[in-house]
């Protein structure tokens, strides 16, 4: 019995160990993205919760997608001009092919040890190929912060584990 319980106690901490992500493809591409084509993307506004607005978290999740892209092709660059569709009439087509377009749907930081309440995102991504102006991949992701992160934790911290591995997946 008491082995069981020990057995049990040890699974729920492994478990308030780890963050969670959940993915939803929207639109797959139909080819892989060329890596030598330039990708560049928007800022999107900064995400919030309820009345609680998070400054800075726009170009946080602007900085991981940048990240990841970077990694797959060759030149990467941002966008603070613009946002959205009207982009795609403005950007230069001769320097780069996608647009990448992120929106946060959700940002929720919490003081996780205390609460027992995890931080939280859900960001949407849109590429575009620039040339023909059509949406050629989309994606919804969700994370949640693991519950034992002793204070180290935070929303953008998220963001790079489950971007990254969608950016690699429009490439392989």
């Amino acid at each position: 019995m008491k082995r069981h319980i020990c057995m049990l106690a040890g699974g729920v901490l492994l478990a308030g160990c780890s963050s969670t992500y959940q993915h939803s493809e929207l639109l797959k591409p139909e080819v892989k993205l060329d890596p030598a084509v330039g990708v560049i993307i928007s800022v999107p506004a900064d995400g919030r919760y309820g009345n609680k607005k998070y400054p800075g978290s726009g170009r946080m999740t602007t900085d991981a997608v940048r990240s990841a892209f970077s990694k797959r092709t060759v030149k990467v660059d941002v966008t603070t001009d613009c946002h959205g569709e009207s982009c795609l009439n403005m950007l230069d087509k001769q320097r780069f092919g996608y647009y990448v377009k992120p929106e946060i749907l959700h940002w929720e930081e919490r003081n996780t040890e205390w609460s027992g309440k995890p931080d939280k995102i859900e960001i949407q991504l849109v590429i575009y190929d620039l040339g023909s102006q059509k949406t050629v991949a989309s994606t919804n992701f969700s994370g949640e912060s693991k519950l034992a992160s002793f204070g180290g934790d935070h929303p953008q911290d998220l963001l790079p584990q489950p971007i990254q591995k969608y950016v690699d997946s429009l490439y392989r």
